[in-house]
């Protein structure tokens, strides 16, 4: 993994992404580039690396810097999953469910 974000991030000038877990309570997420859809149980956000869906029970927004990229979330976290090219049908029929 580590291989893979040293060799995306050289010279491409995105900004770092991290997301940093407290007590499975609270999410800080940093490299967001917009946020796609949420609700109480599932937060889909595009992110540097990827989009992100977080799954899990009365989350809501703590904090939103659009500027700097950095989204807090609150709530019970069940679920952190990377859509991408690799999850091709996961990720066609997650966002198939989200946009009916």
């Amino acid at each position: 993994m580590s291989q893979y974000y040293e060799t995306s991030q050289k010279g491409s000038g995105q900004q770092d992404h991290d997301v940093v877990m407290r007590g499975r309570k609270i999410l800080d997420i940093t490299g967001v580039k917009q946020v796609e859809s949420f609700d109480n149980e599932e937060f889909l956000l595009e992110t540097v690396m990827g989009f992100l869906a977080i799954r899990g029970q009365n989350l809501h927004m703590k904090n939103l810097d659009v500027d700097k990229g950095i989204v807090s979330i609150k709530g019970r976290i069940f679920d952190l999953v990377y859509l991408d090219e690799q999850h091709g049908e996961k990720a066609k029929g997650f966002f198939s469910k989200l946009f009916r």
